[in-house]
């Protein structure tokens, strides 16, 4: 639990908006249920008490005018947080983000930046299913004029949010909802993080594990787990951003391990983990001791039923097996070892929201 000297992910989430809300007092915060009594799995707490409900409101479930509201205010000088409580629902406003907020910057000779930060919720859980649960940072990726953030740490989430709100162009900001409740130490005040900077959040020698959002929880467990049992130092890499990515940082964890695995929280297929391999493999290629190794979901559409998504997810065992793999290195009864929360599709056996 959260003590004076810490912060849970929600609430870095919630200062953040607050600071910058306090610092430009033009600014708005709106989206689907940011006033409501759950406030958003309560990001958007007691916004609307401090600033007024001409600067923070909810609107009717249109998500393409919504989002298209959010581009006419900022050519008109007034930046916004555009909150979709779930990545899924965004999918109809995609013309509005590809064909105008992202282009309009460059379409018309750098005259007009477009300051917009558009939260969207992704993960999965509790038998959500196909619609309710995808991890799509690959097609926004793919958009030139946009940055993505995906945060994995409380403290990150409150840094990253401040600098996407007064970055002076369209900022995709990705939420995990299995982090929400996570905690960090508390950072105060006006505090940011450079977009594009990833975290060592380990270092090793052995071999380099590139994550992203929950994912990296994941890593530094098995990360954990594998310098205990097995003398294996992984470096664990936050990549913090996904457009741009730190290929510096990158670059020279590799040199020094000279073995890969990169994850993902989205499909594998084209996924930003290809790319990192890809990329590698082009121009580092020379530094590697064995084949990447890329561990992201499967190309199908997530199951709702418990017992279909029962070892469907990339989980800290999965971790260790690979780069055990790639270090061939023989193991057993690593499953056993490390458990994994019963049901399946939780981020383990404490967790109690949100939904």
């Amino acid at each position: 639990m959260p003590t004076n000297n810490k912060f849970t992910f929600a609430k870095a989430i919630n200062e953040a908006i607050h600071v910058s809300m306090k610092k430009d007092k033009k600014m708005i915060c709106y989206g689907l249920g940011v006033t409501d009594p759950k406030s958003v799995f309560s990001t958007t707490k007691n916004l609307k008490e401090n600033f007024g409900n001409k600067r923070v409101f909810d609107v009717p479930a249109s998500e393409n005018a919504l989002t298209g509201i959010s581009i006419g205010a900022a050519l008109n000088g007034v930046r916004s947080v555009v909150t979709h409580q779930r990545l899924d629902f965004f999918l109809l406003a995609m013309d509005q983000l590809v064909n105008s907020a992202a282009k309009w910057y460059y379409m018309f000779g750098s005259q007009k930046p477009v300051p917009i930060t558009i939260r969207l919720i992704i993960g999965r859980g509790w038998g959500q299913g196909p619609t309710h649960s995808q991890n799509l940072q690959a097609w926004f990726n793919h958009i030139p004029g946009l940055k993505i953030v995906m945060p994995s740490f409380a403290d990150d989430a409150k840094g990253l949010l401040i600098s996407s709100i007064f970055d002076p162009n369209p900022v995709i900001f990705l939420e995990h909802r299995w982090l929400h409740n996570t905690s960090a130490f508390r950072k105060k005040g006006d505090y940011r993080i450079k977009i594009g900077k990833s975290k060592v959040c380990n270092k090793g020698k052995d071999i380099t594990i590139i994550s992203m959002s929950y994912l990296t929880l994941e890593a530094i467990k098995a990360a954990k787990y594998l310098s205990k049992k097995f003398k294996v130092s992984a470096e664990v890499i936050d990549l913090r951003s996904i457009k741009p990515i730190d290929w510096q940082t990158i670059f020279k964890s590799i040199k020094k391990t000279k073995r890969l695995l990169v994850l993902d929280t989205g499909f594998t297929t084209n996924s930003i983990a290809a790319e990192i391999i890809a990329k590698v493999v082009i121009d580092r290629f020379n530094l590697l001791k064995s084949s990447p190794i890329r561990l992201a979901m499967p190309d199908v559409p997530e199951p709702t039923s418990p017992s279909l998504t029962k070892d469907l997810y990339i989980r800290a065992d999965t971790i260790v097996k690979n780069v055990l793999k790639s270090l061939k290195i023989n193991y057993k009864n690593i499953s056993k070892d490390l458990e994994n929360p019963n049901p399946s599709d939780v981020p383990d056996s404490d967790f109690t929201g949100p939904f």
